[in-house]
């Protein structure tokens, strides 16, 4: 399904973003987070599950974390061993400077089976690092070209260097179809990027990169302070719409909702592929559900706007 779409260049594309469970669990626990996983995600309009694969950052951020970095285990292993069952796509990412040539090379060589990757770099240059992102491609493309490939966009990026547009359309010259951002809370960022892309590859008739927007709901003034360390940039009037208001998540819902909007009527008006990423990486249960109501709310947006088809999985199988 994902990866059909990525293909046809079809917008409206919908994933639903998770981490996967801490390293330190039992396996018994972990298989039982991810049956829990399976039945959610089983049961949401998505053509997708990403799953996000952790680094700890604090050699790009030396301030303090407003959560403590625990290591989780590792997306590909929580894809492959955990999550067999599951009816939509994976789309998995890969931290590769962690890996040794072999060991990504046999990740890529094994059956996908539809799924697809993101490759991922380290969060700075004082990071240690086995395989750079150039060489990493460059397995890609010796062992496993089938599989659709994907790599990170950074809106707040761009904002400061002017040419994430530049480094995203050379990666599509190494293999890249599609992107993911990071989450997002400044419409206008988002704009500047998208436009650029365009023009850029219009006025150079380059195809093209389908671009999926990652929104999160957010549930706490800790959380607020953690998209801040993370680099997300959350405009100050937001931020302090967030900070005064009586409820937290159900106020960021509605932000995140009015933020799809702009995105998809914006990439819509360029016929530009598009698709949008609702993270769920929260334990809490309040979360979780603003997480699914936000995807509620934005497959609905799709529909009206005759983006996205209302049939479920079960019926486009």
């Amino acid at each position: 399904m994902f990866n059909e779409k990525i293909k046809r260049k079809e917008s409206g594309i919908l994933l639903y973003g998770i981490t996967p469970p801490k390293a330190s669990n039992t396996s018994e626990k972990i298989a039982e987070i991810a049956d829990k996983t399976i039945n959610r995600v089983n049961n949401l309009n998505v053509d997708g599950l990403v799953i996000y694969d952790l680094q700890d950052e604090t050699s790009r951020n030396p301030s303090e974390r407003p959560f403590p970095f625990s290591s989780t285990l590792d997306a590909y292993v929580y894809a492959t061993e955990y999550l067999q069952q599951l009816q939509a796509p994976k789309v998995v990412y890969c931290s590769v400077g962690k890996l040794q040539e072999a060991e990504l090379q046999a990740r890529l060589e094994q059956k996908f089976d539809g799924n697809a990757t993101v490759f991922v770099g380290v969060p700075s240059k004082e990071h240690p690092v086995n395989i750079t992102l150039s060489r990493a491609y460059q397995i890609w493309k010796q062992t496993a070209g089938n599989v659709p490939l994907g790599a990170v966009a950074i809106p707040e990026r761009h904002f400061s260097k002017k040419d994430e547009h530049l480094k995203m359309l050379n990666k599509m010259q190494h293999g890249c179809s599609f992107f993911i951002t990071q989450c997002v809370y400044n419409i206008e960022y988002v704009k500047n990027l998208i436009s650029d892309v365009y023009y850029h590859s219009k006025e150079r008739n380059l195809e093209f990169p389908t671009l999926i927007f990652t929104l999160t709901p957010c549930g706490s003034l800790k959380t607020l302070k953690f998209l801040d360390w993370l680099g997300i940039h959350v405009p100050s009037w937001l931020a302090n719409e967030l900070s005064h208001c009586h409820d937290i998540l159900g106020t960021s819902v509605d932000m995140c909702i009015k933020i799809a909007e702009e995105i998809i009527d914006f990439c819509d008006s360029k016929k530009i592929p598009f698709g949008l990423n609702i993270e769920s990486v929260s334990i809490r249960k309040e979360e979780i559900e603003a997480s699914q109501i936000l995807l509620e709310a934005v497959v609905k947006i799709l529909e009206e706007r005759g983006i996205r088809s209302g049939k479920t999985r079960s019926e486009v199988s």
